[in-house]
């Protein structure tokens, strides 16, 4: 009996050697925020609450190279958290930190307004350039034609400013700005769609965007214990 068993034993080694290694390996750690078999590319992070410089500094740890920062909130008005969370992203190592405006078309103030507001609160922080977010027909006018006059000033104002991209994906530009218009197309487009797959193969051309720069290709994650957008480019 002892035998046999030292003989089985010997059996299943051997055929446990001759195995491909990659049946033991690992494929989708996401302990770490972003999978060990990701595909090549630069990872960031977009947020919308107030983050500690440690916390940024775990981002960066977990593989995680840029941050979009909100600067400014839907109801019209700055984020109040902007500026130490970009002072934070950088004190933490990371050289790339952008911001978004979530404006706010059906606020008495004009778009002017509202970019000078945002650009004023951020006055003396280390920032790249304004990223429009266009989301949500809620939260806009009730025509294309109102939305795109408003749009047009918000893009003319950031401009001013800083360099300036566009936020949007095909299923919320449509039906806020029309299937035709394409006042946005000379900027730099970020756009959202959510199959967890960091890569532009699933991009369909809209308002006059033939190519994006970045993708939010997973909304809503836990990473370091924060909740943040991962994005990719």
């Amino acid at each position: 009996m002892v035998y046999f068993k030292l003989l089985l034993l010997a059996v299943c080694l051997a055929l446990s050697s001759a195995l491909p290694a990659q049946l033991f390996r690992k494929t989708g750690d996401r302990k770490n925020g972003i999978n060990s078999t990701r595909v090549s590319g630069t990872y960031g992070v977009d947020l919308s609450s107030k983050f500690s410089q440690n916390d940024f500094s775990c981002l960066k740890s977990n593989g995680f190279d840029y941050a979009i920062i909100r600067g400014y909130e839907s109801f019209g008005a700055p984020d109040p958290n902007a500026a130490v969370n970009i002072q934070n992203a950088r004190d933490a190592g990371f050289q790339y930190v952008d911001v978004y405006m979530f404006p706010c078309p059906q606020c008495s103030k004009s778009a002017t307004d509202q970019v000078k507001e945002m650009v004023d609160a951020l006055s003396g922080s280390n920032y790249g350039q304004i990223w429009l977010d266009i989301e949500g027909s809620e939260y806009w006018l009730k025509s294309c034609d109102e939305n795109q006059q408003f749009f047009e000033e918000l893009f003319s104002a950031a401009r001013d400013y800083k360099t300036t991209g566009v936020y949007a994906s095909k299923s919320q530009w449509i039906p806020i700005m029309g299937d035709g218009y394409s006042g946005g197309s000379s900027a730099q487009l970020w756009y959202a769609h959510y199959d967890d797959n960091p890569s532009f193969s699933d991009f369909e051309a809209f308002g006059g965007w033939s190519r994006p720069a970045i993708k939010q290709y997973e909304g809503d994650a836990v990473v370091c214990g924060v909740d943040i957008d991962k994005d990719w480019y």
